[in-house]
């Protein structure tokens, strides 16, 4: 007796075998590629590169960058490219003072180069370094806080909606939009500005072996291009990335020309998500109200 049956071939199931290891290979490579990536396997001194790109509102992945490279025996010298108008009063400081701890603490050679702009927030950041280079056109400065509030009273009572708050401390609902400030609540917010924009001119002074007193005229909020800042010694030199990757590799010790490296970003599926599909909806995050900013007004 015969059939048209034929035994059931082995072949789709060696393929998806053979696929498997595939996939496990590529996974394997890339895990090693990342191992081998983040170890120093040459001993030849480089120069680090960490870009400060955009308006600063946090401040922990540059601040692990520094850390990662200040614990690196081959990094001798890092080039901060800044291209910012500056950002959050906390976050600039947070990278301020994990500067200053690459130079105290690591004993590391630090530097600033200025892109387009490097303002408020993002000079801030530059006066922890070891020498700031700025292109002749960068705009720089800006030395100065910010505060912006908003009175929807008057649009609120054009269309009819009344604003009810309850709460416990005469000062609790202080920059209300709902309402018309009262001078005692100016004062209040003023005394908190000054005091951060001192804290800003000490950062300055410091930063820049200058006395406060010659900060104080130069701290009004005002920008000034490279060049201008180079006259009255907010910058060092005037030069592009390049020359500051010298400086940085001249004042580190290194012979000859740097190899430079940058921060390695892992691959992440949930920054994907949030970048193609969360990215793209619409925030419904109220405004907290009272904010500080180092930032450049536009």
């Amino acid at each position: 007796m015969t059939t048209d049956e034929s035994p059931p071939t082995r072949a789709p199931r060696k393929t998806r075998r053979l696929l498997l290891w595939v996939v496990l290979a590529a996974i394997v490579a890339v895990l090693l590629a990342h191992l081998l990536g983040d170890m120093d396997l040459s001993g030849q001194d480089r120069v680090a590169l960490i870009r400060v790109e955009g308006v600063i509102l946090d401040a922990q992945q540059t601040v692990e960058d520094l850390k990662k490279f200040a614990e690196t025996p081959s990094v001798k010298a890092i080039v901060l490219r800044i291209d910012s108008p500056g950002g959050g009063v906390v976050p600039s400081q947070e990278i301020h003072d994990a500067i200053k701890r690459v130079r105290d603490k690591h004993s590391k050679v630090v530097v600033a180069s200025m892109g387009t702009v490097a303002a408020s927030g993002g000079y801030y950041i530059a006066v922890a370094t070891d020498r700031i280079l700025a292109n002749p056109g960068t705009l720089t400065g800006s030395i100065g806080v910010i505060m912006e509030l908003a009175n929807l009273e008057g649009l609120l009572k054009k269309i009819g909606v009344e604003s009810v708050v309850v709460k416990a401390g005469r000062n609790k609902d202080l920059g209300s939009p709902f309402r018309q400030m009262r001078d005692e609540e100016r004062k209040l917010l003023q005394a908190v500005m000054d005091d951060v924009h001192d804290q800003f001119i000490t950062a300055v002074a410091e930063g820049r072996a200058l006395k406060p007193s010659d900060v104080v005229p130069l701290a009004d909020g005002r920008i000034f291009t490279g060049r201008q800042a180079k006259d009255i010694k907010l910058v060092d030199e005037l030069g592009d990335l390049d020359d500051a990757i010298r400086v940085a590799a001249d004042l580190a010790g290194i012979e000859g020309k740097p190899k430079v490296v940058e921060p390695r970003r892992r691959f992440s599926i949930r920054e994907l998500l949030e970048s193609q599909v969360f990215g793209k909806l619409p925030r419904l995050d109220w405004p907290s109200g009272v904010t500080l900013k180092y930032l450049m007004a536009f």
